[in-house]
């Protein structure tokens, strides 16, 4: 008998033991059955060897394999672009919008924690200096972590940070870099701290490119 579900990177599927063996797609750690894959899940029941386990009660083998459907999920090293959702002292949470150029059709969560920030000076970082909740920031997949917490993040190259943020102060106005480490509002002219992202405009990439 077979039995089928939905599974995402990191899920927890069942305790590993005599009776549940990983198969391909999945790993073990801790005493259960880990997804390193999304798709489907699929349970594949046998009977076991009687000769050499005494018992003729079922071996359940669980295998992942990628689903179609799920082709734009983040992967390791993919760049992501997020949402923060949470910051305390020793992480940001967000949702993942998008994979590279593709918008995904329902978010991933994520965590950038504190030393993951920047690639200097990690014990410098402070993360409300860094992210606040509704900054738009690009991100790379370090990790697939794990269901609960979700992919862990980092933004440790220049090239990675906060895009866009509006301003504290003004709801409705969008902060402007001005340096690194500031973003400033252009209605108020209040500076706040940011871990910002070294946007590289098109035309110089195509320039790099040709």
């Amino acid at each position: 008998m077979t039995v089928e579900t939905l599974v995402v990177p990191g899920m927890r599927l069942c305790v590993a033991d005599e009776d549940n063996v990983p198969g391909p797609g999945t790993y073990s750690q801790n005493g259960y059955i880990y997804s390193s894959l999304a798709g489907t899940m699929k349970l594949l029941r046998d009977k076991k060897d009687v000769s050499k386990s005494g018992s003729s009660s079922e071996v359940r083998i669980t295998v992942v394999p990628p689903c179609s459907g799920l082709s734009d999920i983040p992967s390791l090293g993919d760049i992501v672009t997020v949402r923060v959702i949470v910051v305390n002292p020793r992480f940001a949470k967000v949702q993942i919008l998008c994979v590279r150029d593709s918008p995904l059709s329902e978010p991933f969560w994520g965590l950038i924690r504190k030393e993951d920030v920047r690639a200097t000076e990690k014990d410098k970082v402070e993360l409300y200096k860094s992210f606040r909740a509704g900054d738009i920031v690009l991100s790379r997949v370090i990790s697939l972590g794990e269901a609960s917490s979700g992919y862990l993040l980092s933004t440790a190259e220049n090239e990675l940070g906060v895009v866009i943020a509006n301003s504290s102060f003004d709801k409705n106005s969008k902060l402007v870099p001005i340096s690194w480490t500031k973003m400033q509002c252009p209605k108020t002219f209040n500076k706040e701290f940011r871990k910002i992202a070294k946007v590289v405009p098109e035309d110089i990439k195509n320039e790099d490119q040709s």
